[in-house]
């Protein structure tokens, strides 16, 4: 039992179908299916890091798709794109009605574009976090639970180092204030920067805030997407001049200031 348990309570299944329709609509990468049977082919989640076989398989094809023959490449990059999938219907739940998955309890189904469908069928158990526990529950559901055993099966296939998938792993969880409703984007900021100085997120980067409202991820590695080719820095990228970073950053504070 962990400290936060003692104020968290099981949720109904009907409140986990209202806060997973509601946040849900935030955006393709915060979608969660809750129909009862949605259809065959759908995997437990935290199974994923286990289908090596699979793995091999999924990132040979981003790399295809990306136009690099670097596996350590494509590997990156597909796992900051799951990270990014993951994070976003956990921090919207978690930010908007305290909801976290308990042991992911999620369900997930292969398809060859677009965010990575996910569903939650009725047997999968949501937990109402009191705020002290939240940072901490969200933590194990998605970085624990799912994305560090993934990032070891990616990183013995392609040999990519595990701080680089670390970073990615932030990084995709800083994204999320850029798509989160503005509502809830000072809630999403601090629960962000809470995750991100635990365990192994910690020393990864920070989120800075040169503006109200315009959320940015300094990483402390690069995910390097700069060898793909047509790409270039992205940027949180540590490779990224600071002159550079301070017009990105002033631009977007103009946009958000106006």
């Amino acid at each position: 039992m962990t400290a936060s348990d003692d104020h968290a309570r099981t949720a109904r299944s009907e409140e986990i179908a209202e806060a997973l329709a509601e946040v849900s609509g935030f955006g393709p990468y915060f979608a969660v299916t809750t129909e009862d049977e949605p259809g065959p082919g759908w995997r437990p989640l935290d199974g994923l890091a286990a289908d090596e076989a699979g793995l091999r398989e999924w990132i040979a094809g981003y790399g295809r798709r990306l136009g690099t023959g670097e596996s350590r490449v494509a590997g990156s990059i597909l796992y900051q794109g799951l990270a990014a999938r993951l994070w976003s219907p956990v921090v919207g739940t978690a930010v908007a009605y305290g909801l976290v998955p308990v042991a992911s309890g999620l369900r997930w189904r292969p398809a060859a574009t677009g965010p990575l469908p996910l569903w939650s069928p009725p047997s999968a158990r949501w937990r109402q976090e009191a705020p002290a526990g939240l940072a901490a529950a969200v933590y194990r559901a998605v970085m624990a639970d799912v994305l560090t055993p993934l990032a070891e099966t990616v990183g013995r296939l392609t040999r990519v180092a595990p701080g680089l998938l670390r970073g990615n792993a932030s990084a995709a969880l800083a994204g999320v204030l850029k798509t989160v409703p503005s509502a809830l984007a000072g809630r999403a900021s601090a629960l962000v920067a809470d995750v991100i100085a635990l365990g192994e997120l910690h020393g990864t980067g920070e989120v800075a805030e040169p503006a109200p409202g315009a959320y940015f991820f300094v990483r402390r590695s690069c995910c390097l997407y700069y060898r793909v080719p047509g790409g270039g820095l992205c940027e949180d990228c540590v490779l990224l001049p600071q002159e550079r970073r301070e017009l990105i950053w002033g631009r977007a504070t103009r946009r958000t200031t106006r």
